[in-house]
């Protein structure tokens, strides 16, 4: 190892010989003899045996950074999500299948500019709507995102209820004890410790591929349907059009995936990597929810059975698809609002400490990040004590939290074309021209059709219908 410039060469070390120039091994052809030919296997081996320690190195590298993308896009697939598409399978079959192909495309584009944001700034989305667009605005989104947030843990825990129900558990057991779990891992365990069972639980959601195997679907009639658009004209259809759109992007998924990268502290050398695990999760969920379609559709929609809600799908599968159909779906809910339940409180204090400058992140001690805690605390057991309550309808805090999500989705889209786009955060990393149309497009979609669903629900209240 030379010595550096600066460091001056003792008196007595002696003179320092220099290094020799390396010698150019000149091309030998063709080399013969059992000597030429052992070295040529020698090489051959070093170098094969050099690729595939990059390759490891590759793949451990990806594996390192794998995680935020992939949860955050797999808690999207929540007991709000899984009701939406099992209604969807039984109302209309395979017929909308092909708009999974728009909902994997539009939040693949969101997600990847979610992790960008995150890596290359190193702040959490709330963080850099505070810092570029005032406190006014801020303030807006944490509030709308905080009641949004409370409803749709109501309905994570409402999902955790009706998986406990067909597994014989009162929810009075269930509730609490899934609270009071999901309080102490977060609580006591590193976030490296955490992400690994968020990944570690989303393997639940391979419950529902097997569910649609059991149900034996026409995969060819799948296949046709899924790349084939087709649309009845009909204000039900065109809402529940609508409705997957909207439950495949929540904003609690994007300020999860934002603060998560940023907590992990994952640098600018590894942002490919961070985008292929944002699209890739992309993908993984947009998968999960066609197979969850299939599974009603294949059922109860051959069967005539209409379904209000995921727990009401999986308990239908009994008599149709047989006991363990209905077990796998059941245990699929389950760990799918769990997951989600974990997820939207984190988010949440994520979210709102960025905001307003608290310290924040999960492994930090309590007295370190106090305000952090108790938000997630109050985000947790509150929709916990709330689901337990006698004659609440969960349907309807479903249905709540998806206008709530409706009204602050399009504000969040906008604050991040806008931040994508600002040279001063993101350097040579803001989006081009392509990108712009791409991302642009698939924004002003999201927000027409959230602007359609939330237009329906208000003539809808005043007693007028589209049909």
């Amino acid at each position: 190892m030379s010595r550096p410039p600066s460091v001056e060469r003792r008196p007595n070390s002696g003179p320092q010989r220099e290094a020799a120039p390396r010698r150019r091994r000149l091309p030998v052809a063709p080399r013969l003899g059992a000597l030429a030919r052992l070295r040529d296997r020698v090489e051959n081996r070093e170098f094969l045996r050099l690729r595939m320690r990059f390759r490891r190195r590759g793949a451990l590298a990806f594996l390192a950074v794998m995680g935020p993308g992939l949860i955050a896009a797999l808690a999207g697939n929540d007991a709000g999500g899984i009701t939406t598409y099992s209604v969807m399978g039984a109302d209309t079959g395979f017929r909308l299948l092909w708009i999974f192909l728009l909902t994997t495309l539009t939040l693949g584009i969101v997600q990847e500019m979610a992790a960008r944001l995150g890596v290359v700034t190193g702040q959490g989305l709330s963080d850099l709507i505070r810092d570029r667009f005032g406190v006014r605005w801020t303030a807006f989104a944490m509030v709308v995102l905080l009641v949004a947030n409370l409803a749709n843990t109501v309905a994570e825990f409402a999902g955790i209820a009706a998986a406990a129900i067909i597994f014989g558990v009162p929810p009075i057991i269930a509730v609490p004890v899934s609270a009071i779990a999901i309080w102490a891992l977060v609580l006591f365990a590193s976030y490296r410790a955490l992400e690994r069972v968020f990944l570690v639980v989303s393997l639940v959601f391979i419950a529902y591929i097997a569910s649609a195997v059991l149900a034996r679907p026409d995969w060819a009639e799948v296949t046709r349907e899924l790349l084939t658009p087709s649309f009845q004209p009909s204000s039900g259809e065109l809402l529940l059009m609508v409705a997957i759109v909207g439950t495949t992007i929540a904003p609690f998924m994007i300020f999860y995936l934002q603060s998560a990268v940023a907590e992990k502290g994952i640098d600018e050398e590894e942002l490919r990597l961070e985008q292929a695990d944002a699209v890739g999760g992309a993908v993984a969920t947009n998968v999960i929810a066609v197979f969850i379609v299939v599974a009603t559709a294949a059922t109860l929609f051959v069967a005539g059975v209409h379904v209000t809600s995921a727990g009401d799908a999986a308990a239908a599968l009994t008599p149709i698809a047989g006991p363990a159909a209905t077990v796998i779906f059941a245990l699929g809910l389950f760990g799918a609002s769990m997951l989600a339940a974990t997820i939207v409180p984190i988010s949440t204090a994520f979210a709102v400490t960025e905001a307003f400058g608290w310290e924040s992140g999960v492994g930090k001690r309590f007295s370190d990040a106090r305000a952090f805690y108790v938000l997630y605390t109050f985000v947790l057991f509150v929709p916990a004590a709330f689901v337990l309550l006698p004659g609440l309808d969960p349907i309807a805090v479903i249905v709540a939290s998806q206008y709530l999500q409706g009204l602050l989705l399009p504000v969040v889209l906008i604050f991040m074309y806008l931040l994508v786009n600002d040279r001063r955060l993101l350097g040579r990393h803001v989006n081009g021209r392509r990108r712009n149309i791409i991302a642009g497009a698939s924004i002003a979609l999201v927000v027409a059709l959230d602007v359609a669903l939330l237009g329906s629900q208000l003539l809808s209240v005043v007693g007028i219908t589209l049909d």
